[in-house]
């Protein structure tokens, strides 16, 4: 009697994909596979079944999925709320407010602890959409949330094979041009510091800057090739390393803002002034590279643009819900702003030049 309890409560309340996965015994992108046509082993396929009989799962409900009415909140989920994704969640705010909806944002700090909660807490909060930076250690969950109706959208870091939409930047081309105009103004000896490079981000922004040295044929220098994961101590350290090489380099590209202000801060305490002692640009333009004395050259990411866009697509799949579309990746252009913390070389080196 306590089963045909238990499964009748299920039905009045609408199964999730999650039960579903747990009564088969089986992940739950295998069931999520299932559901949209893909092939599974016949014998997690016939568990599947009978999981979604005896549950009473709709897929055309989508779990309360389709929520036949919606909450008005979205989940925003970042590491940090850090000088990019703060401005971010700023504006993302101010276009919710204007249709009516809410954020609740979770800060992670990249802990995957952290994240398997902030996950957590958005389905109990039963949020609208879901936008989040890329990840690619919680596919089966965020398979979950999207078998069950929920959008997800990925915005900074666009890790491929889920099927969620993305609104990225051109990281790639716009490292590649960022690093093109030092090579421009005569400079080869050019250090980098990185991201995680095992990051799709770190990866897309450290190839523009390989992109462009290869272009030229100059030789990748694994000395001058420094993952600082994204981390101002970490630059400031890696810049010390960059300034104790025998043949220390005439330009620096950093991939973040928070990489520039560990070298730049490790600069000022060793005397040494940019442009004059060595030319440097970077990813992200903040107010504060205005301040400075004559400017930092940055790569600066239309955070408005990213906002409305991510607005858009949410909005779209909200008045669509049940619909199936394919998921869209959006890449916007970014702006080179160019300052005074780079100058020519008055004796351009020659391509590979030690």
């Amino acid at each position: 009697m306590n089963d045909i309890d238990d499964t009748e409560s299920s039905r009045r309340r609408h199964a999730t994909i999650v039960e579903v996965a747990e009564r088969a015994g089986v992940a739950i992108g295998t069931v999520s596979r299932y559901l949209n046509g893909h092939p599974v082993r016949r014998g997690n396929r016939e568990q599947i079944e009978q999981a979604i009989g005896e549950l009473g799962y709709r897929r055309n409900a989508i779990a309360v999925a389709m929520k036949a009415e919606l909450t008005n909140t979205v989940g925003f989920m970042v590491p940090s709320l850090s000088e990019f994704h703060a401005p971010v969640l700023e504006q993302l705010s101010r276009v919710m407010r204007g249709n009516g909806r809410a954020l609740l944002t979770y800060c992670h700090g990249a802990n995957a602890a952290a994240v398997a909660d902030a996950l957590d807490f958005f389905v109990a909060h039963r949020v609208d959409c879901l936008i989040m930076d890329g990840r690619n250690d919680v596919d089966e969950r965020i398979l979950g949330i999207i078998g069950d109706g929920t959008p997800v959208i990925f915005y900074d870091n666009g890790w491929p094979g889920l099927p969620v939409d993305r609104v990225l930047v051109e990281n790639r081309a716009a490292s590649f041009r960022a690093v093109t105009h030092l090579l421009d103004i005569g400079h080869t000896r050019i250090a980098v510091l990185t991201g995680n490079i095992g990051d799709w981000t770190g990866g897309e922004r450290f190839e523009g800057y390989r992109q462009a040295l290869l272009g030229r044929g100059i030789e990748i220098r694994p000395e001058y090739v420094l993952d600082t994961h994204w981390n101002e101590t970490e630059a400031y350290s890696g810049m010390l390393r960059l300034l104790s090489l025998p043949e220390p380099p005439t330009a620096l590209y950093c991939c973040n803002y928070n990489m520039a202000v560990g070298a730049l801060r490790l600069l000022r305490e060793h005397g040494l002034k940019v442009p004059d002692d060595i030319s440097l640009v970077s990813f992200d333009d903040v107010p504060l590279f205005q301040l400075h004395e004559t400017g930092i050259t940055a790569v600066a990411q239309p955070v408005a643009k990213i906002a409305e866009t991510i607005a858009s697509i949410m909005a779209s799949r909200l008045t669509e819900r049940g619909v199936h579309h394919e998921p869209h990746t959006i890449t916007l252009n970014c702006d080179i702003i160019l300052r005074g913390s780079t100058r020519r070389l008055l004796t351009p080196q020659a391509p590979g030049s030690r």
